[in-house]
């Protein structure tokens, strides 16, 4: 597979168009507006080519591994950039995240500050950066890059709530981004490399004394990305900020948190799975316990949350968990359908975030509050016992579209039948049996039915908590009237179900490449050797060795 520079114009094209945006006038925003989306459409459809060409290899077979190496240097001296199925992936969920959120703006929000869509593109940038990058200290520079648009973008719309949001949140990803760095340096200086491949062959030769370096420098990176991920107890930043952000940018961050996820998953079984020596597996029990803790706090969260955008928050520090959890089994099978419900989740959470910036509009100002009490201290409806019974109420088309778009993202966030959120779950429980007894040689152990049983109540309580905001919203609210919706608002969140109902139709040959993905991430050998041997450019492949 030979793909040329494509790798690296997902990094480039972004960053190309803010830099040209920042340039502009903050009153051409029809034009900076038109710049963002092409500049989307086209790193999506960049994703799209590189997916494609990553999947049409055999699974396990180096040519489904793509390296570009920066200024010709070999790794692992030089900086590089890799695409697999993972990192191709990731790449196009992005692009569709931020696309869908780039469009729900640009009928009323891209205007409430400055530099938006410059922002946007930033963030886009180090977003696609962090997924591409095979270097440590490169992806804490993309991270960094992330981080600093996503700063502006919290603060987009200003508001004394937003601005006390952003200085929590900037303050706890600051101190994140201060434990990468001490992270990083300790594992330089257990291992002398920063390069993942290179990371990895390194650790199984490290000598007894050079370990305990090795593995306080790997916690500490690791707590870093859990922050980043929502871990509980790491995650209390989290509800505050994405519940009062302007609704587009909680879509849009929606993917940030996979970021953490992400670099767990390509990380700890790269470096330290099977092949790690005295390392293998290390932390696996925290980060299966985090987990586990993270979906239960997640859980009451959502039983607790007496309005919408705090509600859809929880919803992200569910999936995480779940996430979480599942990585930590350390199997292939249970992996693959933990990629089906992050696809899955990733789409409905953004698209929940939309639709409640819609659903708000035909809503009085405290209507949940106010709900609330009125079920706690009773309400004078039986004060006039003649009164007649409303027979039926009148459902105007825009609240049924609403209405329903409400139902379609609680069943996939509670991951119920038909949608694509429960085959994400089913895949997981089905795969979590085999996997456990295959690896023990004995029945299910009692961390696999607690795994078994917190998946299951999270979705019972995913389902309460929806049903009842759903009943409060549409079926007796105190006060609405019928909200004026623009079709560019419509556009986006139909678009995100839509993808969802499309995993349910397809969920086969999805099901087929999310295996495949996981195997690969497990068995990293065909990775390692892709970017180890890597030729520069003049110079001629490497024969394989013989077998």
């Amino acid at each position: 597979m030979s793909l040329d520079h494509l790798a690296i114009a997902p990094i480039l094209l972004p960053l190309a168009t803010a830099a040209f945006m920042v340039q502009l006038d903050e009153r051409r925003r029809t034009l900076k507006a038109a710049l963002s989306v092409v500049s989307t459409l086209c790193t999506i459809a960049i994703a799209v080519s590189l997916l494609a060409a990553a999947d049409a290899a055999p699974p396990g077979s180096p040519a489904a591994t793509s390296v570009y190496l920066l200024g010709n240097w070999p790794a692992p001296f030089g900086i590089v950039l890799v695409v697999d199925r993972l990192s191709a992936l990731m790449l196009t969920l992005t692009g569709i995240v931020i696309l869908a959120g780039l469009l729900f703006s640009i009928a009323r929000w891209h205007s409430a500050g400055s530099y938006f869509h410059a922002l946007v593109q930033f963030l886009l940038m180090g977003l696609n950066g962090v997924f591409l990058t095979g270097d440590l200290f490169n992806l804490f520079v993309f991270f960094e890059v992330m981080l600093a648009a996503s700063y502006g973008l919290v603060l987009h719309g200003s508001g004394e709530p937003r601005v006390k949001a952003a200085l929590h949140y900037i303050a706890v990803n600051l101190a994140a981004s201060s434990l990468f760095l001490i992270g990083v340096s300790l594992l330089y200086a257990a291992t002398g490399t920063l390069n993942m491949a290179d990371l990895a062959a390194r650790v199984p030769l490290l000598p007894q004394n050079e370990r305990t370096l090795l593995e306080a420098g790997a916690a500490i990176l690791g707590i870093a990305f859990l922050v980043k991920a929502g871990m509980w107890p790491l995650c209390f930043w989290l509800p505050n900020a994405y519940s009062v952000i302007t609704p587009p940018v909680a879509a849009m961050f929606s993917i940030m948190t996979k970021v953490g996820i992400y670099v767990v998953l390509r990380l700890w079984p790269m470096v330290f799975g099977a092949d790690a020596g005295a390392s293998a597996y290390f932390g696996s029990g925290w980060l299966l316990a985090g987990g586990i803790a993270t979906i239960a706090f997640a859980s009451i969260g959502l039983l607790a949350a007496q309005d919408l955008p705090r509600l859809a928050s929880y919803t992200v520090l569910m999936s995480s968990g779940t996430l979480l959890a599942a990585i930590a089994v350390g199997s292939a099978g249970v992996t693959g359908g933990a990629l089906f419900y992050l696809v899955s989740s990733t789409l409905a959470v953004s698209a929940f975030f939309l639709l409640i910036e819609l659903i708000e509009r035909s809503r009085m100002p405290g209507a949940d509050i106010i709900a609330v009490t009125a079920d706690s201290i009773g309400d004078d409806d039986d004060e006039n016992p003649n009164a007649a019974d409303p027979i039926g109420i009148a459902i105007p088309a825009t609240l049924a579209i609403l209405g329903i778009g409400f139902a379609a993202c609680a069943l996939l966030l509670a991951g119920l039948p038909p949608l694509s959120g429960f085959i994400g779950k089913f895949l997981m429980l089905y795969a979590l049996f085999p996997a456990t007894e295959a690896a023990s040689g004995a029945p299910a152990s009692a961390v696999t039915w607690t795994l078994l049983a917190v998946l299951l109540l999270s979705g019972l309580a995913a389902t309460i908590a929806m049903m009842r905001t759903g009943i409060r919203v549409f079926w007796v609210p105190l006060e609405s009237e019928v909200p004026t919706v623009r079709f560019l608002e419509v556009v986006p969140v139909v678009g995100l179900l839509v993808l969802c109902a499309a995993l349910t139709v397809e969920a086969g040959p999805v099901a087929r490449f999310m295996q495949a993905t996981a195997e690969s991430v497990h068995a990293p050998q065909d990775y390692l050797q892709s970017v180890i041997s890597a030729p520069r450019a003049g110079q001629a492949q490497s024969p394989e060795p013989a077998p």
